[in-house]
């Protein structure tokens, strides 16, 4: 019991580092430090994938557990996936994330290149994305998962011309979703 107690409280403790970390990583805008939160998600589902489960010691402990897993999984994921997309255009051009949650693309060709935000709002809708997702999963309604894909793929069909937009796109929108399913599991397995 002893055992199981103290697992639980480091099993919390290092949830809300990796937490701590994730808001330092928004911000300082240090995405790569976020990499340093997956550890927690990293060693649970290697411990699901092993069934070395631990029986929370108490429900309150259980929910408080969870409350932080959903709160890395919503917060958790922006800078994750600034990160993986940091790392995607790695010796390309270099894109330029906007004010408002978008990226500065240029248009046009010399000498009259004009610079768009493009995807504008993509924090805000990635927070939302990453709730709705953990609400569904832990509620066991699943089907909202398409619903959800499907409404954020027509909202910025649009928007979707350039294959530097569509490639963000696609890595942000995946990166995002696994992240937050991964905390999602976590919480309810």
């Amino acid at each position: 019991m002893i055992v199981q107690v103290v697992l639980w409280i480091l099993a919390i403790v290092v949830i809300s580092a990796a937490l701590a970390v994730c808001i330092t990583a928004i911000r300082f805008r240090t995405s790569a430090l976020a990499l340093l939160a997956a550890l927690p998600v990293i060693v649970g589902l290697v411990g699901l994938a092993f069934r070395s489960g631990v029986p929370a010691p108490s429900t309150a402990v259980a929910v408080v557990a969870g409350i932080l897993l959903a709160l890395l999984g919503i917060i958790g994921g922006s800078p994750v996936t600034m990160a993986v997309l940091g790392f995607s255009r790695r010796g390309s051009v270099p894109s330029v994330d906007g004010e408002h949650g978008g990226i500065v693309v240029s248009e046009g060709t010399a000498p009259e290149i004009r610079r768009a935000e493009v995807l504008r709002g993509g924090t805000i809708i990635g927070y939302l994305e990453r709730l709705a997702l953990i609400a569904a999963i832990v509620l066991g309604h699943v089907e909202i998962v398409v619903v959800l894909i499907a409404i954020k793929g027509l909202g910025r069909f649009s928007e979707l011309d350039s294959p530097e937009i569509r490639e963000r796109f696609i890595i942000g929108t995946l990166v995002s979703l696994i992240w937050a399913g991964a905390c999602a599991l976590l919480i309810v397995l």
